[in-house]
């Protein structure tokens, strides 16, 4: 089959759910093969998942998430707002969260939660945050209520896709983060 025959034309969108975090879609779309249908999408903010490690151990954030109803163990981050590129947002986040300012911000790379549900826009950004000074003051947002851990790495890939390290985004960043260690490539 010709790769021209794998695209698909889309006919309509409509916005069927707004969150103040995401929205839900549908699309009517058409396949230049000859299917076509109705499908939902999500449409994210793009977001930012910090790596910064502190005298040897990352820097996590212990919170609840209403999701899943239990406490998760994450790398700092959060939505990137509008009009602020990836490393302001992951500089604002890391010191909100973390209590840490970091002096140099990297972006490591960026990637799409799942394109089979989530628009291109909603990608994930994947910082490094080094030169960490602490500032000794949290400032979540209003509904956040979270403590900050410190966890030897090793410890937290061992733990990776178990209790509270469950978390997509953390695996992914520490791709990111390795690739960046072991081989210098960004991006």
């Amino acid at each position: 089959m010709d790769e021209q025959n794998l695209n698909w034309e889309t006919e309509s969108v409509e916005t069927v759910f707004r969150t103040p975090v995401f929205e839900i879609r549908t699309k009517k779309q058409k396949a230049a093969a000859g299917p076509s249908g109705e499908y939902y999408s999500i449409r994210g903010h793009r977001c930012v998942c910090i790596v910064a490690e502190y005298e040897g151990k990352l820097i996590l954030v212990r919170q609840f998430r209403h999701g899943s109803d239990e406490i998760t163990a994450e790398l700092p981050g959060g939505i990137v707002d509008d009009g602020e590129t990836p490393e302001e947002a992951a500089a604002r986040e890391l010191e909100e969260e973390s209590g840490f300012r970091a002096g140099k911000i990297t972006l490591l790379g960026k990637i799409n939660p799942n394109p089979a549900l989530f628009e291109k826009e909603s990608v994930l950004n994947v910082c490094l945050a080094e030169d960490l000074v602490p500032t000794g003051e949290l400032h979540p947002d209003a509904d956040e209520v979270l403590r900050n851990a410190f966890v030897p790495i090793g410890e937290v890939i061992e733990k990776l896709g178990t209790g509270e390290y469950d978390h997509m985004f953390m695996g992914t960043a520490l791709l990111f983060y390795l690739r960046y260690k072991k081989c210098g490539k960004l991006i």
